[in-house]
C-alpha cells in the first residue's frame, strides 16, 4: 500500500493508472476509521481495479463551535486497517497541502444546505463541497463512495456532481451499526459509558417512526412527533432536530405524504458535549 502525501504525486499517480485502463474507485475519509469506513472500502475493492482512500480532517468544515483540535485522530492505526483491506493508495495531505498559502476558492450549493445540518453548523456544507471538488479534481475516480448515515452531505454531493457534470459515479453504502443499533461513527469515542447507553435512543426513534410509516402513517408531523416523544423518554438527551423530510430536496413535509413518496428521517442529537447524527430511508 503506498501512502502519497503531496498532490503532485496523486495527480501523476491517478494519471498513469487512469492511461492503463484502471478504474479507480475513491473512499474520502477524515480518519480515525471504523467498520463503516471498511464497508466502503470492500464495496470499492469489489467494483474497481484500484482503491484510494484519502485520510485528510478538512478544516473548512469545522465552525466556531467545533474544535477541530479534539477531533479524533490515529493515522497509524488507519493505515494498519487499510492495508489489512488490500487498499492500494493511501492520500494523505496536510493542510498547507490542500490550502495553500493564498487559497480563497469555495465551491457551494444552494438549496440544500440551509436546513438541518446546515442550520447548525454554519459553513459547514461549503467546507465539504470544497474539499470533496478538490479530491475528485486530484484523483479523478470513477467512482467515489459515501455512506448513508450523512444523508444530507450525500443529498448535497450528488446535486453538485450533476450541475458541475463532474463525470463520475456517486454510490451510497448502508449505514452500519453496533448490535444495539447506534450508527458508527467516529464521534462515537467522546461519548462515556451513560452516555454511550443512552445514545442508542437514535435508533429507537427511528424506528418508531418507521413503525407508524409502514403501519400507513403519512403524516409528516405524526412522523416527527413520534421521534420527538421517543426521545423525550431519555432525560440525557437533547434534540437539536427532528425531521420527515422529502429525500432529494430535503424540504420538510408539512402535510401528507402523497403515495409514492418517500420519507427521510433524520436527527441530530446532543449527549453533552457529543453530537450524533442519524437517520432511515424509507420509500413508498
Amino acid at each position: 500500500m503506498d501512502i502519497i502525501k503531496t498532490v503532485q504525486e496523486m495527480v501523476q499517480r491517478s494519471a498513469e493508472w487512469r492511461k492503463n485502463g484502471k478504474t479507480l474507485g475513491l473512499v474520502p475519509t477524515m480518519g480515525y476509521l471504523h467498520e463503516g469506513h471498511l464497508a466502503l472500502v470492500r464495496q470499492a475493492r469489489a467494483e474497481n481495479d484500484i482503491v484510494i482512500v484519502s485520510i485528510f480532517v478538512n478544516p473548512l468544515q469545522f465552525n466556531q463551535q467545533e474544535d477541530l483540535t479534539r477531533y479524533p485522530r490515529n493515522v497509524e492505526r488507519d493505515l494498519a486497517m487499510l492495508e489489512a483491506e488490500y487498499v492500494n493508495l493511501v492520500f494523505n495531505p496536510g493542510v498547507e497541502e490542500m490550502y495553500p498559502a493564498g487559497f480563497s476558492a469555495a465551491v457551494e450549493v444552494s438549496g440544500l444546505t440551509e436546513m438541518l445540518e446546515g442550520a447548525a453548523r454554519h459553513g459547514h456544507f461549503r467546507g465539504v463541497t470544497t474539499v470533496v471538488t478538490k479530491l475528485f479534481n486530484i484523483i479523478n475516480p470513477q467512482v467515489a463512495y459515501f455512506g448513508q448515515k450523512d444523508a444530507q452531505q450525500v443529498a448535497v454531493i450528488r446535486k453538485m456532481v450533476r450541475d458541475l457534470n463532474f463525470p463520475l459515479k456517486i454510490t451510497v453504502c448502508p449505514t452500519r451499526r453496533e448490535p444495539d443499533g447506534l450508527a458508527m461513527s467516529s464521534r462515537n469515542v467522546y461519548l462515556n459509558p451513560e452516555e454511550r447507553a443512552a445514545a442508542t435512543v437514535l435508533y429507537r426513534a427511528l424506528s418508531a417512526a418507521k413503525t407508524a410509516w409502514e403501519s400507513g402513517e403519512r403524516e409528516g408531523a405524526r412522523l416527527r412527533n413520534v421521534m420527538e416523544q421517543t426521545l423525550a423518554i431519555e432525560p440525557r438527551a437533547q434534540a437539536d432536530y427532528v425531521s420527515a423530510a422529502q429525500p432529494d430536496t430535503l424540504q420538510e413535509y408539512l402535510g401528507t405524504i402523497e403515495a409514492g413518496q418517500g420519507v427521510l428521517l433524520s436527527l441530530a442529537v446532543r449527549f453533552g458535549p457529543t453530537r450524533l447524527i442519524d437517520n432511515f430511508l424509507l420509500k413508498a
